[in-house]
C-alpha cells in the first residue's frame, strides 16, 4: 500500500511538472469584483486548505462585505488597509493548478493612483481578464487598463462582465457593453477579445455554466484560461543570456552565471558577447553540480567558454549567428510612476537586464489621453501618465524590442538621488541616428589646443540664488584670470536668454532644458581650451550633476555662492523678489520654485560675509590651477 501511494504521489508530481503555465491578470475599476473572482476560482477548484477556510470564515464575519456569507475577496486582499477599505492596493499573486494547466494570477489595483502597481502585474502576463461591472458599464479605468495591457504586449483579453445577477442576466445589457468595449479596442493591439457574462459572487460562468445565461454559447472563464494559446514561446526565440555574475571560485574555473531569458544553448555552439562582439565556443553548461548538454529558457545556469573572453556583469551572450542589436538611443514607451514629473533633459539611472547605465530623456514626443487615446504634446510626464519618448544612454547596450522579447526590451528608470523607481518602460526601436551619427576624429584635439593656449580648458560652475552675487563674482574673477593670460568666457544666465535660450521660460521643464544647452556649449568651449565661467541659478542637483558628467576629472568645478534667502531678498538688485512676492513672477526660485543647494560643491563661498575681492581670492586659492598650465 505504501509503495502504491508513493507511486501515485510520484505520478502526480510528474504530471504537474509537465503542465504548461499561464500567467494572467485581473484588472478593472474599483469594486468590479476582481478579488472576489479569484477567490471564487480558488474556492470552487478546491485549492483552499481547511485551515484557510476556517480563517476565511472568521475574517468574513469581522471585515467581510457579504454579511453572514463567506467573503471570497479576502483570500486575495491580504493587506489590513485593503480589508478595511474593501479595495485592492498592492498586486496580489496566487498560484493554482487544474488538470490541464498551472496558473499564476495577479490581482491588480483598480484605483487610478495605483496604476503603477497594475503595470507591475501586467508586465509578465499572457492574458488580461478585464472586469466590468454590468450595472455601470465601461469606465475610464476600463479604458486605462485595456490600453496598458495592450501596450505591455498582452495579446489576449477576456472582457469579464461581472455582477450579471444584479441586472437579471439581461442579454441586451451584456451585448451593449461588449459593443461599447469593442468600439475603442479597435485601436489596441489585442489579437483576441473574449466576452464572458458572469457573477463572481455566485459562481455563474466562472467554472460552471450558469443556468441563467442559456443565450450565451461561449466558454466559462476557467475553460477559456485552460485552453487559450498564449502565443509563441520564448523557447523558440533566439538565445539570449544576460550575465548576472562572473563566477570564479578559484583560478581553475571561470564561468558566467545567469538565467536564460530566451531560446536555448548547447555544448559546442559558438556564442557572441555583446556589446564587445567577441566570439567563443560553449565548453560546458553547469546546473548546480550537474553538467548539461543543453539548457533552455528560464533555466539558471553557469556557462563556461573554451577560452578566456572579457565579459562583465550586464553583457549578453547570444548565438554567434543570431545576435541582437546594440544601441545607445531609443524610442520608448514609459509609464511614469513617481510623484515628481519627468522632464526633457533630466538624467536617471536606467536598469535594463543586468546593467545599470545613465539615461537622459532627450524628447517627449507625446503622452496619451487615456480616455480618447489622443496624443498630447508635452515637455513633462506626470504620475500614472503614459508617454512616448526618446532616451539616450552613456554607453551602448544589447536590446530587443519589447514586443519580441520582453526580458531584453523592458527597463526601469531610477532617480539618481532617492533611488526610487520613477518609470517603467518598453523599448520600441533604436533611433537610426544612433547608427548614422558618429564623432569626427580631429587632428587638432583638446591637448593640442591646451598647448597652444598655455593652459587647459575648465568650467567654473557658479550656482546660487538670484541676488547671491554669482555674476558679480564671476566677472571679477574673469578680470583677474584675463590679467594672468588665461583665455576665459563668461556664460551668464541673463545674456544667454537673449539669444541661445530666448525661447525658454522659467517652468521646471524650461529650466532643465536651459541648463542642458548651457552644459553642451560649455563642453565645446572647454574642448577649445577656454576657461568657462557659468553664472546660472541652476536650481536642480540633477542637472548640475548632468553637466558635471560631460567633463573629465578636474575639468568641472562647482562653486556654491551661499547666501540666505533673506540676504538675497534684501539685495534684490533687479526687484525680482518683490515682483515674485506680489505674484507677478511665477516659478521664481526661492519663492514658489525650489532651490536644491549643492551637497558636495568643490568650493563654498559665503558672499553674505565676504567681500567680492575675498570671494575671488578664495576661489583662486581652491581651484587646482597648476593642472591647467603645461
Amino acid at each position: 500500500m505504501g509503495t502504491d501511494i508513493q507511486q501515485r504521489i510520484d505520478d502526480y508530481i510528474d504530471n504537474q511538472a509537465q503542465l504548461a503555465q499561464l500567467r494572467f491578470i485581473t484588472c478593472g475599476s474599483v469594486d468590479d469584483g476582481k478579488s472576489t473572482l479569484i477567490g471564487r476560482i480558488l474556492y470552487e477548484s478546491n485549492k483552499i486548505f481547511e485551515d484557510q477556510l476556517t480563517a476565511l470564515t472568521s475574517d468574513s464575519k469581522k471585515v467581510g462585505t457579504q454579511g453572514s456569507d463567506i467573503d471570497l475577496a479576502l483570500l486575495v486582499d491580504g493587506l489590513n488597509a485593503e480589508r478595511e477599505q474593501g479595495i485592492t492596493i498592492d498586486v496580489a499573486y496566487r498560484y493554482f493548478t487544474t488538470e490541464h494547466r498551472k496558473f499564476i494570477v495577479a490581482d491588480t489595483p483598480g484605483h487610478e493612483q495605483y496604476t503603477r502597481n497594475m503595470v507591475t502585474g501586467a508586465s509578465t502576463a499572457d492574458v488580461a481578464v478585464i472586469l466590468v461591472d454590468a450595472t455601470l458599464g465601461i469606465l475610464p479605468q476600463t479604458r486605462r487598463h485595456s490600453f496598458i495591457a495592450s501596450l505591455l504586449g498582452i495579446k489576449h483579453a477576456v472582457l469579464a462582465i461581472n455582477k450579471m445577477d444584479k441586472v437579471d442576466f439581461d442579454e441586451k445589457i451584456f451585448r451593449d457593453i461588449v459593443e461599447a468595449y469593442q468600439s475603442f479596442t479597435d485601436k489596441l493591439n489585442f489579437e483576441s477579445i473574449t466576452p464572458i457574462p458572469l457573477s463572481a459572487l455566485n459562481g455563474d460562468n466562472v467554472i460552471r455554466r450558469s443556468q441563467f445565461t442559456n443565450w450565451y454559447k461561449g466558454p466559462t472563464l476557467l475553460g477559456y484560461l485552460e485552453t487559450v494559446d498564449p502565443g509563441q514561446s520564448q523557447l523558440d526565440h533566439s538565445f539570449r543570456f544576460p550575465v548576472q555574475w562572473v563566477n570564479r571560485p578559484d583560478s581553475s574555473f571561470r564561468g558566467y552565471s545567469g538565467t536564460i531569458v530566451a531560446g536555448s544553448i548547447e555544448k559546442g555552439q559558438q556564442v557572441r558577447v555583446l556589446p564587445s562582439g567577441e566570439v567563443a565556443n560553449v565548453a560546458d553548461i553547469t546546473l548546480y553540480q550537474s553538467s548539461l548538454d543543453r539548457a533552455v529558457v528560464e533555466q539558471a545556469v553557469t556557462i563556461s567558454l573554451d577560452h578566456d573572453v572579457d565579459i562583465s556583469r550586464g553583457d549578453v551572450l547570444v548565438k554567434a549567428d543570431e545576435p541582437c542589436e546594440v544601441s545607445d538611443q531609443f524610442q520608448v514607451s514609459v509609464v511614469w510612476m513617481d510623484q515628481g514629473s519627468g522632464f526633457i533633459g533630466r538624467s536617471y539611472f536606467m536598469k535594463i537586464g543586468e546593467q545599470e547605465v545613465n539615461a537622459t530623456i532627450t524628447d517627449i514626443k507625446y503622452k496619451y489621453n487615456i480616455n480618447t487615446f489622443e496624443q498630447l504634446s508635452s515637455r513633462a510626464i506626470d504620475l500614472n501618465e503614459i508617454g512616448e519618448m526618446t532616451i539616450s544612454l552613456d554607453k551602448p547596450v544589447p536590446f530587443e524590442a519589447f514586443k519580441t522579447c520582453k526580458a531584453m526590451g523592458a527597463f526601469v528608470l531610477i532617480d539618481r538621488y532617492s533611488h526610487a523607481t520613477v518609470g517603467a518602460g518598453m523599448i520600441n526601436f533604436s533611433l537610426r541616428r544612433a547608427q548614422n551619427v558618429h564623432r569626427q576624429a580631429l587632428v587638432v584635439d583638446k591637448a593640442a589646443r591646451a598647448k597652444l593656449n598655455g593652459h587647459a580648458g575648465k568650467v567654473l560652475w557658479f550656482t546660487g540664488l538670484s541676488g547671491s552675487g554669482k555674476s558679480t563674482i564671476a566677472n571679477a574673477l574673469e578680470q583677474v584670470l584675463y590679467k594672468r593670460g588665461i583665455r576665459t568666457y563668461v556664460l551668464d544666465g541673463d545674456n544667454v536668454r537673449h539669444g541661445l535660450n530666448k525661447d525658454l521660460g522659467f517652468t521646471d521643464a524650461d529650466r532643465i532644458e536651459n541648463i542642458r544647452r548651457i552644459s553642451e556649449v560649455a563642453k565645446l568651449m572647454v574642448d577649445a581650451g577656454v576657461v568657462v565661467l557659468t553664472s546660472f541659478i541652476s536650481p536642480f542637483r540633477s542637472e548640475r550633476d548632468m553637466a558635471r558628467s560631460l567633463f573629465d576629472t578636474d575639468e568641472f568645478v562647482e562653486i556654491y555662492i551661499d547666501v540666505t534667502l533673506e540676504t538675497a531678498e534684501q539685495r534684490d538688485p533687479k526687484g525680482l523678489y518683490k515682483k515674485a512676492r506680489r505674484g507677478e513672477l511665477p516659478n521664481f526660485t526661492g519663492i514658489d520654485s525650489d532651490y536644491e543647494a549643492p551637497e558636495n560643491a568643490e568650493i563654498d563661498v559665503d558672499s553674505g560675509k565676504l567681500s567680492v575681492e575675498k570671494c575671488v581670492e578664495k576661489i583662486l586659492d581652491n581651484v587646482k590651477w597648476d593642472k591647467m598650465v603645461e
